[in-house]
C-alpha cells in the first residue's frame, strides 16, 4: 500500500466515527425520555426519535461519499 492510499485510509477511520452519532443519540434513551416539548400535537420523544431517521441517513451518506475511494 503506497503512502498516499495509507493516509486516506486512517483518515476515512474518523469518517466513519460520524455512524456513531446516531447511534448513540438514539440509545441514550434519557436524554430523549420526555413529553416536552410537543411538535405538531406528538411529544418530544416521537419527534426526537422520528427526527433520527433523515438524520441518520445524512450521516450514512457524508461517510459514504467521504470514504467511497476506498472500496
Amino acid at each position: 500500500m503506497n503512502e498516499s492510499r495509507r493516509q486516506s485510509a486512517v483518515a476515512s477511520r474518523w469518517w466513519r466515527l460520524l455512524l456513531l452519532v446516531p447511534v448513540i443519540a438514539v440509545l441514550w434513551v434519557p436524554w430523549f425520555a420526555r413529553m416536552q416539548p410537543t411538535l405538531w400535537g406528538f411529544p418530544f420523544f416521537y419527534w426526537y426519535l422520528m427526527a433520527w431517521v433523515p438524520g441518520g441517513a445524512a450521516c450514512t451518506a457524508i461517510v459514504y461519499y467521504k470514504t467511497r475511494h476506498l472500496i
